[in-house]
C-alpha cells in the first residue's frame, strides 16, 4: 500500500500565499514516509518534471495536479496534461476527460462552507467526479465530511484522504493508503477502480486554529509575488 497525499499547495501557488517551496513539501513528505504526492496549485499546473529526480531520491512519486476553479467552484485534477489549466466549465471537464482518459478527477471538500465549494453541483455533474475527498481539516465535534461520504457511498464513489496542505505541518493527520505499483497512472487508476483506503484523525483545537489563522493573515496579505503570471500578462 502507497501511502498518498493528492492535494497540496506550494511557494509556486499563484493564489494562496504559500510558506513552503515544492522541495520543502518532498522532504517533508518523505521524513513522515510518504510514497505519492500530487502538487496541486490553484490554477495552474506545476511542471514536476522539474522535481521528479529530487522526489525519486526520497522515494516519493510526484503526481501532476491542478485545483482549478470551474464556474465558480474547486475540482482536484490529476495525472492530465496542462489542458487542464484550459477548463473553465463542467462541459470543458467532460470534453478533457473524454480525450485523456488516464486523468483523476475528485471533489475536494464539496460540502464544506465555502461558496468555492460543489455542494449541488456535485450531484448536477457526478457523472464527471471519480472519487471524493475526505479533508483534513476537522476537529471533534466539527467535520464536514459527513456529507461527503453518505454522497460517496450513495453513488459508489471511492473517499480519499487529503490535507489540502497549505502548512506543511497539515501532512500526516489524513491521507490515503492505495494499492498500486509507485507510478502516477497506477495510483489514479487504483483510486478509481476503488483500492484506496483512509486514514485519517482530528485536528486538535489549537492545530486547526494554528493552520487557520495562518491561512487568514495570508488572505489579507493577499497572494505572493508571481512573475510567471506578471510575464504571461505583459505578453
Amino acid at each position: 500500500m502507497l501511502k498518498a497525499e493528492l492535494h497540496t499547495h506550494t511557494a509556486d501557488d499563484p493564489v494562496d500565499r504559500i510558506p513552503h517551496t515544492t522541495p520543502d513539501l518532498i522532504d517533508r513528505a518523505a521524513a513522515l514516509r510518504y510514497d505519492a504526492l500530487a502538487v496541486t496549485l490553484h490554477e495552474r499546473q506545476l511542471d514536476v518534471r522539474r522535481f521528479e529526480r529530487y522526489a525519486a531520491d526520497r522515494s516519493i512519486v510526484l503526481i501532476p495536479g491542478i485545483e482549478r476553479t470551474i464556474e465558480g467552484r474547486h475540482v482536484l485534477m490529476l495525472n492530465f496534461t496542462a489542458a487542464s489549466e484550459r477548463v473553465r466549465t463542467f462541459a470543458d471537464l467532460a470534453r478533457l476527460r473524454a480525450c485523456e482518459p488516464q486523468g483523476l478527477v475528485i471533489a475536494p471538500h464539496p460540502f464544506f462552507p465555502s461558496t468555492v465549494c460543489l455542494r449541488g453541483d456535485l450531484e448536477r455533474h457526478a457523472k464527471l467526479f471519480d472519487a471524493v475527498e475526505r479533508n483534513a481539516m476537522f476537529v471533534r465535534g466539527v467535520d464536514f465530511n459527513a456529507r461527503a461520504e453518505a454522497w460517496a457511498a450513495r453513488h459508489g464513489k471511492p473517499i480519499v484522504g487529503n490535507g489540502d496542505v497549505h502548512r506543511l505541518a497539515q501532512l500526516g493527520s489524513t491521507y490515503s493508503l492505495v494499492d498500486a505499483a509507485p507510478d502516477a497512472q497506477s495510483i489514479c487508476d487504483a483510486i478509481r477502480a476503488g483500492r484506496v483506503r483512509v486514514e485519517s484523525r482530528p485536528l486538535s483545537y489549537a492545530a486547526a486554529v494554528r493552520v487557520l489563522g495562518g491561512m487568514a493573515i495570508d488572505t489579507v496579505r493577499g497572494p505572493a509575488r508571481d512573475p510567471l503570471a506578471e510575464a504571461e500578462l505583459a505578453a
